[in-house]
């Protein structure tokens, strides 16, 4: 402790931090590197100054103290310096000399950076390791009854269906007394949810675009990619990549003075309007994008003045019902697209997605339904509603399904599920587990993030500061300083990377079912756990 700073109550030790640096003396040779690329400051070279006493062995003459001088890396101890445990110090050292250290003691920064309400500085994520999409395994493996299919020898492609499917008879009413079918758009069951120009970095945006439109100009895969809140550079709005795109609006209406102005000049509609009313990062809160991520280029797209925080509200202050949604947001929506594209709310997962469903299943208007679960995100949230607030994705999507059976319009509405798919690595086997839990599609965005840019975040509360605007690798970060440090020709290739090797394992899982032509979209006797409550609970197969 400094002699010139005093203990106060917010004064930490070294020992109160959640991550620690080790910094060997021996190895270094103090080129600084690791103080240069830090976000946050967390250490700087320092000079220090160490004391050693020689005892003399005659007892006439006294000890002498010898100082010593040397150069080395400190660690501040400041709650805004905190190390949050990125590694990028790591990752720059020529020599391996420094490494931070996970500090398995208690936590005690959260106590000082969670008063005032102050947002939690990580990315949205859950530290809790329960995941039941993991628990859940494939049982019914075709060998004898159906003809089973070889994953790497039959050629099979698979999409999924994203707007409302009528039956056939209400198709030709529908035409007779509207003129009009409902769109549909035919997709890769595995978008890229909703990460806003502004929450990414602009490189990291870009990357996504165009490993978006390499898989689809170049490998035929329909996949899709939403906006998030936050509009869309005039560029893209006016390009044919447009189709590609699901333009979000939320409940802030960022951007979107830019998307109607541009509508006359649009060469290809989009595929899809996302009118977003929760996130599961923070249900029952709204977004949050601050200041300092707010330089020109965001504040032109967004219609903003430069350099002030954007929050958006928890809810669209015009509706206050679904059936007022349906009226006003969806039709109008689809008005201004002359009835051409698809129009779907985006929900945080709720016992009351019921009473959304089923206001959705009698208006005609509304394309599908979007839950976005728990484990979600990587808004600016409070602590409390990030551990706190949410419902498990898997339980919610197979409510609102078998709801749909029972009314029997389960192959009419659409269920894309978002939230904590792939959380532990394992991305195909949960989209099929929500698959054949009733969800006619995924939503991913951390994942994007971990595989496609090299996310240092993770579940056990390292880097995680996506909200902050410090991002170590420059995928979150509006500092040309940070951004510059991703490449986004290679984001794109490791997009393209992702969606082949998810493409490959999930055609493993979904190939012994003997499905070629569909996917198997609510097949749940396919699944099995041995956790007889959550068998119960989703209606599928209690194995041990």
């Amino acid at each position: 402790m400094s002699s010139n700073r005093p203990i106060e109550p917010s004064t930490l030790s070294l020992s109160d931090l959640p991550w620690q640096i080790a910094w060997d003396k021996e190895k270094c040779t103090l080129c600084g590197k690791c103080t240069t690329v830090c976000p946050v400051q967390a250490i700087e070279l320092k000079v220090f100054r160490k004391k050693t006493i020689t005892a003399s062995i005659d007892l006439n003459h006294t000890n002498k103290s010898e100082f010593q001088t040397y150069f080395g890396i400190n660690q501040k101890k400041t709650i805004e310096n905190a190390c949050m445990g990125c590694g990028m110090c790591t990752l720059v050292c020529p020599n391996n000399a420094i490494l931070p250290d996970k500090n398995f003691q208690t936590d005690r920064l959260k106590f000082h950076i969670n008063q005032g309400g102050e947002p939690r500085k990580r990315g949205g994520r859950r530290n809790s390791q329960e995941n039941i999409l993991d628990r859940i395994k494939f049982i019914r493996i075709s060998m004898l009854t159906d003809p089973a299919l070889d994953a790497g020898r039959h050629e099979f492609e698979l999409c999924t269906l994203l707007g409302r499917i009528l039956p056939p008879k209400e198709n030709m009413k529908q035409l007779r007394e509207q003129g009009w079918i409902p769109p549909v758009r035919e997709i890769y069951p595995l978008i890229i949810g909703g990460m806003s120009i502004g929450a990414l970095s602009p490189t990291m945006w870009e990357g996504l675009q165009m490993g978006v439109a390499y898989l689809n100009e170049e490998l035929n895969m329909q996949v899709r990619i939403s906006t998030g809140e936050g509009g869309c550079p005039p560029r893209l709005l006016r390009s044919r990549f447009l189709k590609y795109v699901i333009l979000q609006v939320a409940s802030g209406y960022f951007g979107w003075d830019e998307i109607i102005h541009a509508l006359p000049h649009m060469k290809e509609d989009p595929c899809a309007i996302e009118i977003k009313y929760g996130q599961g990062a923070k249900p029952g809160d709204g977004g949050l994008l601050m200041w300092h991520k707010v330089n020109k280029l965001i504040s032109t797209i967004r219609g903003v003045p430069m350099g002030i925080s954007l929050p958006s509200p928890p809810t669209h202050q015009t509706q206050y019902s679904i059936e007022e949604s349906i009226a006003k947001m969806i039709l109008s929506m689809s008005m201004a697209w002359g009835f051409r594209v698809p129009v779907y709310p985006k929900i945080s997962a709720t016992s009351t997605s019921l009473a959304v469903m089923n206001n959705l299943m009698i208006n005609s208007y509304a394309s599908g339904l979007a839950i976005d679960g728990e484990d979600g995100g990587t808004g600016a949230a409070y602590s409390v509603s990030m551990d706190h607030m949410g419902h498990p994705i898997a339980s919610c999507v197979r409510d609102n399904y078998l709801n749909l059976v029972k009314a029997g319009k389960q192959n009419e509405i659409p269920i894309f599920a978002g939230g904590g798919i792939g959380k532990n690595g394992n991305l195909a086997a949960n989209a099929a587990a929500l698959i054949m839990l009733g969800a006619s599609g995924v939503q991913i965005g951390k994942y994007v993030m971990q595989a496609g840019a090299g996310c240092l975040g993770t579940e056990e509360d390292r880097c995680n500061v996506c909200n902050t605007g410090v991002c170590p690798k420059g995928i979150t970060s509006q500092d040309p300083r940070l951004y510059r440090r991703l490449d986004p020709e290679k984001v794109a290739e490791r997009i393209v990377d992702l969606f082949l090797s998810f493409d490959t394992e999930f055609k493993k899982i979904i190939a012994p079912l003997g499905r070629s032509t569909a996917l198997p979209i609510g097949m749940s006797d396919a699944l099995g756990i041995n956790d007889f409550a959550v068998a119960q609970r989703l209606d599928i197969k209690y194995v041990v």
